[in-house]
């Protein structure tokens, strides 16, 4: 049986250092969009005078599949070296097809321009944010760091359509990503239109691919056409409603090891790098004016440690909170209230795995990902 994450879950508000020595070093200090400026010289192109400058390449349209090979390849759930296609991965069951890279074009599934009216025919090519949006213009068009393997048809599918909640699905994918009205409540409120859900297994990796186009073409997005999910700044870049959306998805979905491999692996072709998924707390500092002050309270508490080893977990927060704790599929296996003084869970009932920790508080919601080893 396929579990849900592969090996070490890391917190979302801690930084992950893989990228090479200094390379955020111009970033330190920096809040606001002001920091967002300066990742965006950090990532770009342009010779910005950096003490550490990278320029990112263009490798074009066809270098994408390239790139794949590398970036997208099955290690985590099948672990078969198939094509990692967000749309059809099933973390908890048998995928309903797979793809496989070739070298030989004639083996290789990959869209050759025709076909593709149902799933598991071929794969191709998805923009994250639609082609159209930018006229199909390089560098945008070939940047890996959000265009990404998709089946052609669940590409179809989901079109230009904006990311968003899913109320009543008018179409449902094999791997239950979904298409429909937009659910105008709770943390998506303020958007009735259609829009396309993931997985919650990919939520966050959407999401961090969403602000790295924020910061990466910072300097174009004014420019670029309309689009439901921008409101036409270059600052802020996002609507209100749709800020909210892909936050509270990076917030429930923390970096996975496949993230940071997939980091890794478009670096070393494209010589740039996704700064949230290096340091996810990039995202509260730059949107902060977004984000209110009870529910930064809420999301920056921190479970330790986790992973854990005995039997206690522990909570640092400076509120009541309700902590109910899930396993990956779904059952709910603890529920208990802590506080700043009584802040200490019993875990010695729970057998060894991974496990989603809900918050419940009356300043907000979030989730967060435990393991116990």
């Amino acid at each position: 049986m396929k579990h849900l994450y592969l090996l070490l879950f890391i917190i979302c508000s801690q930084t992950f250092s893989q990228e090479p020595t200094n390379y955020y070093s111009s970033a330190t200090g920096k809040t606001g969009y002001d920091l967002k400026t300066e990742l965006k010289k950090i990532i770009d192109n342009k010779d910005d005078n950096l003490s550490t400058e990278f320029l990112s390449l263009d490798l074009g349209y066809g270098e994408l599949y390239t790139t794949y090979e590398t970036s997208d390849i099955d290690s985590y759930f099948e672990n078969n070296g198939t094509v990692l296609d967000m749309y059809s991965e099933k973390p908890l069951g048998m995928d309903s097809y797979e793809y496989t890279y070739a070298i030989e074009t004639p083996n290789d599934d990959r869209d050759m321009g025709s076909g593709g009216n149902s799933e598991g025919q071929f794969y191709n090519r998805e923009h994250i944010i639609p082609q159209s949006v930018f006229n199909q213009d390089s560098p945008m068009r070939n940047d890996a760091h959000f265009v990404v393997p998709s089946d052609k048809f669940v590409n179809s599918q989901r079109g230009s359509f904006p990311f968003g909640v899913v109320d009543i699905p008018n179409w449902t994918s094999t791997n239950l990503s979904k298409r429909g009205n937009n659910l105008n409540s709770g943390y998506s409120a303020g958007y009735t239109g259609t829009v396309f859900e993931p997985i919650d297994e990919f939520k966050g990796d959407i999401a961090r691919m969403h602000f790295y186009f924020a910061v990466r073409y910072e300097d174009d997005i004014a420019s670029f056409n309309s689009y439901d999910m921008f409101n036409g700044s270059e600052n802020q870049v996002f609507s209100t409603t749709f800020f909210n959306i892909l936050y509270q998805w990076h917030i429930n979905d923390p970096v996975s090891t496949r993230e940071q491999d997939r980091n890794n692996a478009i670096f070393n072709r494209q010589n740039n790098r996704n700064p949230f998924i290096d340091n996810p707390n990039y995202v509260q500092s730059i949107w902060s004016s977004l984000l209110s002050n009870k529910n930064i309270e809420i999301t920056s508490t921190k479970i330790y440690p986790n992973p854990v080893k005995d039997n206690f977990v522990y909570f640092s927060t400076t509120q009541n909170l309700e902590v109910i704790i899930y396993n990956v599929i779904g059952k709910q296996m603890l529920v208990k209230n802590i506080s700043k003084d009584n802040n200490t869970i019993d875990i010695s009932n729970l057998a060894k795995g991974i496990y989603v920790v809900k918050l419940n508080s009356n300043r907000g919601i979030t989730a967060k990902k435990l393991i116990k080893e």
